[in-house]
């Protein structure tokens, strides 16, 4: 039932709990995926505190897993979410991403810097820097 070569714990648990009911991957996956992309679709528009990006965000990040950071990027408002998106994908050159997202190279950069400080307060938010720590 569970797919070869991944351990339960790397599985989200959402994906687990469709596993659960369905008792079938393939079912398990489409709900999986259904909800994921609904939950892209109706995300809510919220007000994200900015933080200045921190020396110690890769450590913070490497706790992460990966399906959080994906979470927290289908919650950023439109077009952050898609700039954000495309912009980690690192599949697409610079003219590409301002062709696909139809923004300007001066609005691109500020959603990919205004989402990177955003993270940054939502990673200090989920990991708190220890006091003695610079941010």
């Amino acid at each position: 039932m569970q797919k070869e070569g991944l351990p339960k714990q790397s599985l989200p648990p959402l994906y687990r709990f469709c596993l659960l009911m369905m008792g079938d991957a393939t079912k398990a996956q489409e709900v999986f995926q259904s909800t994921m992309h609904e939950a892209a679709l109706r995300a809510e528009e919220v007000e994200m505190e900015e933080h200045e990006i921190s020396a110690k965000a890769p450590s913070q990040i490497a706790r992460l897993e990966p399906a959080q950071l994906a979470i927290w990027i289908a919650g950023a408002p439109e077009p952050q979410r898609t700039a954000l998106a495309l912009f980690y994908l690192d599949q697409f050159d610079h003219e590409d991403l301002l062709a696909l997202t139809e923004l300007k190279t001066a609005e691109f950069a500020r959603h990919i810097a205004n989402g990177r400080q955003q993270f940054q307060g939502w990673l200090n938010a989920t990991f708190p820097l220890e006091k003695s720590e610079p941010a």
